[in-house]
């Protein structure tokens, strides 16, 4: 497989703006070898309803502008059917968090939250920010719109609210120290 449809795998699996030197990294490849790849892909998506979006360092794979009035009526009609079970348990570990990553998302799931997350951006439920912590990836938060539509008026006001938090701190803590094989040491 030549490293443009390496490229262009990776890109659609990530499902969200990564760096080029992350791009490298994943692909085990050189930054050089991305930019000739990242060249390469837009001329192969040159007509198709995708297109390589770059801004700066970070680039992306979009829907192709001319699909916009398509993609519109798409999200209408995905704004009429309910979140599901799957949208509301990817809401509440948002709701929860101060921002949380889609990876650790699916580590609490236990299974792969783009598509759910994507329908709870257009739902404007949701919002991507910058990781406060790791620029070169992204966090999810709750929006204000989430507080409206629950009837609260700040996060502290939901359910149980102290105790989840307490409950993801030490399950993040074990999480944390089973994958690094640390121990809790008072």
């Amino acid at each position: 497989m030549d490293f443009a449809s390496r490229i262009e795998g990776i890109l659609f699996f990530k499902a969200e703006p990564i760096t080029i030197g992350v791009l490298a990294r994943i692909a085990e490849i050189t930054e050089a070898d991305v930019e000739e790849a990242l060249k390469k892909l837009e001329e192969n998506l040159r007509g198709h309803g995708v297109v390589l979006v770059r801004e700066g360092e970070t680039v992306g794979l979009m829907t192709a502008p001319g699909l916009s009035e398509t993609l519109e009526k798409i999200k209408r009609e995905e704004l009429k059917r309910d979140i599901g079970k799957a949208g509301a348990e990817t809401l509440a570990i948002v709701a929860y968090h101060d921002s949380v990553t889609r990876a650790e998302i699916d580590h609490i799931r236990g299974v792969n939250s783009t598509f759910i997350l994507r329908n709870l951006l257009i739902r404007g439920l949701v919002e991507r920010i910058q990781h406060p912590h790791d620029q070169r990836s992204f966090a999810y938060r709750p929006t204000l719109e989430l507080y409206a539509h629950l009837g609260i008026a700040k996060k502290e006001e939901l359910p149980n609210y102290h105790e989840m938090k307490e409950a993801l701190r030490a399950h993040t803590m074990r999480t944390h120290e089973e994958s690094t094989g640390a121990e809790n040491t008072p």
